[in-house]
């Protein structure tokens, strides 16, 4: 090789803590597992599974169909299954009353956000749950805190707060806590606006660990690169907090396949050190896929 070529040569390193969560992945697993020892039985998922389009359509080469809410399902013997995001008490109900077999495969750490946002909302707490109000994860973890009270908000900005201002003069006691895939930075705004307004504030991180640890070290990977691949789904939330927090630090690109690359061919040949992560819905053979075209320039 020519020192000329030894110059321009990359390197290019995948964060370590990059692609599938841990309850991602057993909800992937568990789900096609499912219909593997339930061939003969409708297996169907409320919701899209995860935030990723080709897994969806892999789940859907299988079989395994998926429905919007519980009344769109017409198959009384079929297998239900409930995604990591979790679902509100009200369609639990249903799906019970139906007689629907259920497989819950809501992630743990989400159990845990419903679990404290419960005991809040039943210790007399107003609950500011922190995260994107549509987001079907904070839907439910909404959703079962109402089963207990009606003094739940959410929030993703101090703006957010603004409008919630008499509500929270009103109440004596607060209570936070966050959507698992959030920033520590907007859990540490919110919180410091709301200490100096209320006589007591109870603060839960329930940041999943999983989530911390692929932003530190993507942080770190991003100090020392020139350009930062953020692969995953536009739609996940996750993986888009991940590419906003990056942003700060270096250039850096969100793409959901190995083919939008091409659409940034002149930043990627002039960039030397590319770092490489991706959000807690992206499949392995994907980021494979995005490593093996960064190769080939």
């Amino acid at each position: 090789m020519s020192s000329s070529q030894a110059k321009t040569k990359k390197n290019i390193t995948l964060a370590q803590h990059a692609g599938f969560c841990y309850g991602v992945k057993r909800a992937v697993e568990t789900t096609k597992k499912l219909k593997l020892q339930n061939p003969n039985k409708e297996v169907f998922v409320l919701g899209e599974l995860i935030h990723n389009s080709l897994v969806i359509q892999e789940l859907e080469n299988l079989n395994i169909k998926k429905i919007d809410s519980p009344s769109d399902c017409p198959f009384k013997d079929g297998l239900c299954v409930i995604r990591s995001h979790g679902v509100s008490p009200a369609v639990y109900r249903e799906l019970e009353e139906k007689g629907i077999e259920i497989a819950d495969l809501t992630c743990p750490d989400v159990k845990k956000v419903q679990k404290k946002a419960i005991e809040l909302a039943q210790d007399g707490y107003l609950v500011i749950i922190i995260g994107k109000p549509e987001h079907p994860e904070v839907v439910a973890i909404k959703a079962n805190a109402q089963e207990f009270s009606q003094s739940v908000y959410v929030v993703s900005s101090t703006e957010d707060l603004k409008e919630i201002e008499e509500q929270i003069k009103l109440s004596k006691k607060v209570g936070i806590v966050v959507q698992t895939t959030q920033r520590i930075s907007l859990l540490n705004e919110i919180s410091n606006y709301l200490l100096p307004k209320v006589a007591e504030l109870k603060v839960f991180n329930t940041i999943c660990a999983s989530t911390t640890l692929r932003q530190e070290d993507a942080k770190n990977l991003a100090q020392k690169s020139d350009l930062m691949i953020v692969v995953g789904s536009k739609n996940s939330a996750n993986t888009s907090h991940l590419a906003e927090i990056l942003e700060d630090i270096t250039k850096t690109i969100h793409i959901e396949t190995d083919s939008e690359l091409d659409l940034y061919k002149e930043t990627i040949e002039n960039s030397q050190n590319i770092g490489v992560t991706a959000g807690a819905s992206t499949p392995e053979y994907l980021i494979k896929k995005v490593l093996d075209k960064l190769n080939q320039y």
